[in-house]
């Protein structure tokens, strides 16, 4: 497994990913052992420091230059404790920048419309940020929830793809 830290607007954004380039695990921080806990145990290797990881890399700082769709393609490796989770954060990827949805929405559109709690776990759960983009969902009233890199860096996202996306 490899890693990398990238400089963003909002602090440091570190990605692990496999050899093959599959994202295992990514956030707002430099922290590579609180990122590599979130990586589940089959997953887990020690990772190696690289400047960065080619396309992977390429579409961060594409993301960041505003091709908000720049790290869709970018392949994720999580694993889960149910098909539930698995199929919520395929869901959240086609949550569109710029286009928020209420935790009520996302489950709804995982096809559990009464699991609001479950989606909200999803989120909590996902070790990919960014890529798996959480930070989309947002509280029935247009309100910010929680993020684990922080309620400012959610703002900062949002706001960059509503800008990016005018």
């Amino acid at each position: 497994m490899n890693s990398t830290t990238i400089e963003t607007p909002v602090g440091p954004f570190t990605i692990l990913a496999s050899d093959a380039g599959a994202v295992r695990a990514a956030g707002f921080t430099t922290d590579v052992g609180r990122l590599l806990a979130l990586v589940h145990p089959a997953l887990r290797e020690e990772p190696r420091r690289r400047p960065d990881l080619g396309p992977t890399s390429d579409a961060v700082l594409s993301y960041l230059d505003g091709d908000l769709t720049a790290i869709d393609g970018v392949p994720v490796e999580q694993r889960t404790g149910g098909p539930f989770l698995a199929h919520a954060w395929e869901v959240l990827r086609e949550v569109k920048p710029g286009e928020p949805v209420t935790y009520t929405g996302y489950a709804e559109l995982s096809g559990r419309p009464g699991a609001i709690r479950a989606a909200a776990s999803a989120c909590a759960r996902n070790a990919v940020a960014l890529f798996v983009p959480c930070h989309r969902v947002v509280g029935t009233d247009g309100t910010l929830r929680g993020y684990r890199w922080g309620i400012d860096i959610k703002k900062w996202l949002l706001a960059h793809e509503r800008t990016t996306n005018s």
